[in-house]
């Protein structure tokens, strides 16, 4: 019994035991449950912060982009804003020049009218004067009985029709005098007032190009290995690169601009990569070629957007921007384009041309400058043959030809497109030319006028802008010296270039000495 009681007592007991380690671990297993809780907890909390602090960095980022976008924009609008202020400046001021040239036109034709009044009247107090020395021309004949009255008429008549004719000889000479006086003054204002509104700079240049080096090494890199460096560039952009005892320089020479400026570009590029061999001269190249033909486009462009001409083709555009790296005699081609594009218009509007065809031919007038390196033929001949093929009327062809004379100008646009060409070319500082072609052309323009039979001496003058002949006074009279003059002024238009024109000034002096003694 006693043992029953303490088996009893045992189970209870352990039982007891087994429960209060169950109590036990369980409250350590909720300890630990509320620790991991906890950590987990604080681990979220944690990542949830830095995600507030990334969302508002990212917030923030994209503020800011917004804010130099907007920053950005309102910069790009106030630019135009402003540029588009300074052309509606520009046009009132154009608005008030041509209003002051119209009221200058409205007081010459006043007095043009003034004065044909007072001619009118002149006229009329001679006429009566006529009258009044008929009547006393028929009294004197009446007087004399021996003369028939045929006789006297046929007299009467002869003496009329010689004052008539000297009368309206005096008078359509001053006429004549005048409208020469009127024309010349209103021409001379006409092409100052076009000269003047055309401000373009003067930009002179060669045809080589100098590129800096940052040390005297890279001309070996450039060269290469057995010279295959220079060959492949010079192969690759069909320039010459001069290497010589030039420190930190090296010399790009070609006749094509474009070629020109290519080769520079690109060698920068290779100088500044560092990598000179022929397959990354190769790469360059390729890819300043494609970028210059995106820019040529994009200064094509900016040209006809800045004169007015819209709806040019690709192909002009990108030949127009080609005359950015042609010069003739020294004269820049796309500045001498925009200054005949302007001069041109602004003739056009004073003589009521049609001023959008006369800016369209200018721009179209020289492009065969872009190409003459690779096309045979004339410049004018190359711009025309362009102009046709990209479907231009024949009257713009005859402009672009007539503009060098090699056709008669069918239009009056033609004339204002060849004056605008002459007056841009011939503006003092436009062009220049060596000193050893000077003086070859003032040695052959003295030779054409000494040529010629009767020709004492001839001398250049004024830069060769004018020849001043002597004639022999037994050989070639009066009226000779100005058949002489045309001669020698034809000759020269046939056998000699030059820039502007040439006045031909012939002399004829006698001289009779006689000695007293």
């Amino acid at each position: 019994m006693e043992r029953y009681i303490f088996f009893v007592g045992a189970i209870l007991l352990g039982g007891l035991f087994g429960y209060l380690l169950r109590v036990v671990y369980a409250r350590i297993s909720l300890a630990n449950a509320e620790k991991m809780a906890k950590r987990i907890i604080s681990e979220a909390e944690a990542k949830a912060e830095a995600k507030k602090k990334e969302g508002l960095l990212e917030i923030k980022e994209v503020m800011e982009r917004e804010r130099r976008e907007f920053e950005r924009e309102t910069y790009h609008r106030r630019k135009d804003l402003e540029n588009l202020e300074r052309r509606l400046s520009q046009k009132e001021e154009n608005l008030d020049r041509k209003l002051e040239i119209l009221e200058k036109k409205e007081r010459d034709t006043e007095h043009r009218e003034r004065s044909l009044l007072h001619k009118e009247k002149i006229f009329q107090e001679e006429q009566g004067k006529l009258n009044q020395e008929k009547e006393e021309s028929k009294k004197v004949l009446e007087r004399l009985a021996a003369m028939s009255a045929e006789e006297a008429k046929k007299i009467l008549l002869q003496s009329m029709e010689e004052e008539a004719r000297r009368e309206a000889a005096l008078l359509a000479k001053n006429i004549e005098q005048e409208a020469k006086e009127q024309s010349e003054k209103k021409a001379k204002e006409i092409l100052a007032l076009a000269v003047q509104r055309c401000a373009a700079d003067h930009t002179a240049e060669i045809t080589i190009t100098s590129v800096p080096l940052p040390n005297e090494e890279v001309k070996g890199r450039i060269i290469g290995r057995e010279g295959r460096n220079i060959r492949a560039f010079e192969q690759l952009t069909g320039v010459d690169l001069i290497v010589d005892d030039t420190p930190e320089s090296i010399t790009l020479s070609a006749f094509d601009g474009v070629r020109r400026e290519i080769a520079r570009l690109a060698l920068e590029r290779l100088i500044a990569d560092g990598r000179i061999h022929p397959g990354r001269i190769e790469e360059v190249v390729e890819r300043v070629k494609r970028e210059m033909e995106v820019r040529l486009k994009e200064i094509g462009e900016e040209i006809a957007l800045e004169i007015g001409v819209s709806g040019l083709p690709v192909e002009l555009l990108k030949l127009l921007g080609k005359l950015k790296y042609r010069t003739s005699y020294g004269q820049n081609q796309l500045q001498h384009t925009l200054e005949v594009a302007w001069v041109a218009s602004t003739l056009a509007g004073e003589l009521g041309a049609d001023v959008n065809f006369c800016k369209k031919a200018a721009l179209l007038h020289d492009l065969g400058k872009a190409i003459d390196h690779d096309v045979e033929g004339t410049h004018h001949q190359i711009s025309a043959d362009v102009a046709q093929k990209y479907g231009e009327s024949e009257k713009m062809v005859n402009a672009i030809l007539a503009h060098h004379e090699a056709v008669e100008p069918k239009s009056l646009e033609a004339v204002i497109l060849a004056a605008a060409d002459a007056v841009s070319a011939a503006r003092p500082g436009a062009r220049k030319e060596s000193v050893e072609h000077y003086l070859k052309r003032i040695e052959k323009l003295e030779k054409i006028a000494s040529s010629i039979r009767g020709v004492l001496n001839a001398y250049a003058i004024q830069a060769g802008r004018e020849i001043r002949i002597i004639v022999e006074p037994e050989e070639i009279d009066d009226a000779g010296i100005a058949i002489l003059a045309k001669d020698v002024a034809k000759k020269i238009e046939k056998e000699l270039e030059y820039p502007g024109q040439v006045k031909v000034t012939v002399i004829r002096e006698l001289r009779a000495i006689e000695t007293a003694k």
